[in-house]
């Protein structure tokens, strides 16, 4: 590992730590050319390269920065924690991989962030689906906020249900 401080290409490592359940190793290290410490991170590369499939019908490798760049935008300026956000990435990562060998249609992509961004912020859902949908005027956008309030009734009742038992 080259120290980020004097680029010499001579370190020892001090403590290695999984991360981010265990997706992540965690690696202190300490120069030993100039003897100061630096952290690296580790990510375990799949083994197979998974290819999103587009509306157009291109294939691209998948991009986790491109789901991570799209639920920031959504997210932008609401109170969602950093963890939780990342959280929300791996397992849609995660979840890809698992399910899909080879190719996953970019549409499946976005459902699955527009399910987990239902349940964490509703706007940011609504800003993702705009994208998502390309709504072309207020009464698509009002249309999906009346689809998004009946769920959230719903899941209301089933609660006041529940507690009722």
């Amino acid at each position: 590992m080259i120290c980020p401080y004097c680029q010499t290409n001579d370190d020892k490592v001090i403590d290695s730590r999984a991360s981010e359940g265990g997706k992540v190793i965690r690696r202190r290290r300490e120069c030993l050319g100039c003897g100061r410490r630096f952290t690296t991170y580790e990510r375990v590369e799949q083994s197979t390269k998974l290819l999103v499939v587009k509306k157009d019908g291109t294939r691209a490798p998948f991009d986790r920065e491109k789901i991570s760049n799209s639920i920031h935008a959504a997210c932008g300026k609401r109170k969602i924690p950093a963890h939780e956000l990342t959280a929300m990435i791996d397992e849609i990562e995660e979840e890809l991989h698992r399910q899909f060998d080879r190719e996953v249609d970019s549409r499946v992509i976005g459902e699955r962030v527009m399910v987990r961004l239902k349940d964490a912020d509703e706007v940011a859902y609504i800003r993702f689906a705009s994208e998502y949908y390309q709504f072309r005027n207020v009464d698509d956008i009002s249309r999906q906020i009346q689809e998004l309030n009946a769920r959230i009734k719903d899941v209301k009742n089933q609660q006041s249900l529940f507690k009722e038992a």
